[in-house]
């Protein structure tokens, strides 16, 4: 188990700039550099028509959930060659999402959104955290872990203002088998118009703890998993484990000891503690295999008006990887019934993660 003194590695946000700008379609792109002093005025010189999202939400009436309708997205851009990444900078007469030349931390209105629009309401941005084509997450180096923090606290922050938000969420994917479409490393940040099924339920338990117990449901877990054989790092501040229901092969959920109920509520210091011990988790899920292993991660965060007390921040990441060469997929029992079944032993997954070092 590794545990973490970040000391006085944190930076100040304050001295790292944001600039927005417009895109030739008119949607907004925002730089966060690692230091002050970078020109971010190149303008977007492609000829693009005017975006119109036609996204459309639909209510199942047996599942009580909302599907979103997006048939445009059958045209998005789909795995391309190095040469033409939309997420790399603009280089040499071709033009990219991204004008500058060179970038550190960019976040962008997506051209082919699942949401947006009159009819479904909502936003989806790219959020790229490098320039770097084949770099990755886990390959960031400590000063822009700070600024991917500082950019996804930013945007949760504004987003959950929008009057048609009412649940923000960041997560990122890496991997051809978890159905990436773009190489280049990065992720995204829904601002859905409803609570999702998933996160609603979760909230609904713990309405159901709080009236029960009088505590929150997520500190109970974090006290009990403190000392449970699943933990496989920590730091001062949070803790990484597998959980004892685990879904996937290899899942690990992170949670601060204190009970904060999204990324607003860190301090400068305590986001970038976050963000060394997530990076320490995906380097170990790497070394599990020969092969870098495919991942989602995404942050549970308050909803932005329904019982934002209830929520507790953490970031969830799962592989479907099994073993070498092989997948977990998602066979009756779990996309027929919504009943997972394991592979592998949650005990066993958490001390296979401490010593992949």
């Amino acid at each position: 188990m590794t545990v973490f003194d970040t000391g006085d590695e944190a930076l100040d946000a304050q001295d790292s700039p944001r600039t927005s700008v417009r895109l030739a379609d008119d949607r907004e792109l925002i730089y966060f550099d690692d230091e002050p002093g970078h020109d971010r005025s190149a303008p977007d010189r492609r000829p693009l028509p005017p975006r119109r999202p036609r996204s459309e939400l639909r209510l199942d009436p047996v599942m009580g959930e909302w599907v979103v309708m997006a048939a445009h997205r059958q045209d998005r851009t789909h795995l391309p060659a190095q040469s033409e990444c939309p997420l790399c900078p603009s280089a040499d007469g071709r033009h990219s999402e991204i004008p500058a030349a060179d970038y550190h931390v960019a976040t962008f209105e997506n051209r082919f959104p699942s949401l947006g629009g009159p009819p479904a309401g909502g936003r989806c941005e790219v959020v790229c955290f490098t320039s770097d084509h084949d770099s990755s997450f886990s390959l960031l180096p400590d000063r822009r872990l700070e600024t991917v923090a500082r950019a996804w606290t930013d945007r949760t922050a504004e987003l959950n203002r929008r009057p048609d938000t009412e649940y923000v969420f960041v997560f990122e994917n890496r991997g051809v088998e978890i159905g990436t479409t773009l190489h280049h490393p990065h992720g995204q940040i829904y601002a859905y118009p409803f609570v999702p099924a998933r996160t609603a339920r979760a909230l609904e338990m713990a309405r159901g703890h709080r009236a029960e117990q009088g505590s929150c449901l997520f500190c109970s877990i974090v006290a009990a998993e403190r000392a449970a054989e699943r933990v496989v790092a920590r730091s001062d501040r949070f803790v990484a484990f597998v959980p004892a229901a685990a879904r996937w092969p290899y899942e690990v959920h992170i949670y601060p000891y204190r009970h904060v109920t999204g990324l607003p509520e860190l301090e400068p210091d305590e986001r970038f503690e976050l963000m060394v011990l997530y990076r320490d988790v995906l380097r170990r899920f790497d070394r599990l295999f020969d092969a870098p292993a495919p991942y989602i991660a995404h942050f549970q965060q308050a909803p932005a008006r329904t019982d934002p007390g209830l929520a507790h921040l953490s970031i969830r990441v799962f592989t479907p990887r099994r073993a070498e060469g092989k997948l977990k997929y998602l066979a009756a029992s779990e996309s027929g019934a919504g009943a997972f079944i394991s592979d592998i032993l949650p005990e066993d997954a958490a001390r296979r993660l401490r010593e992949a070092r």
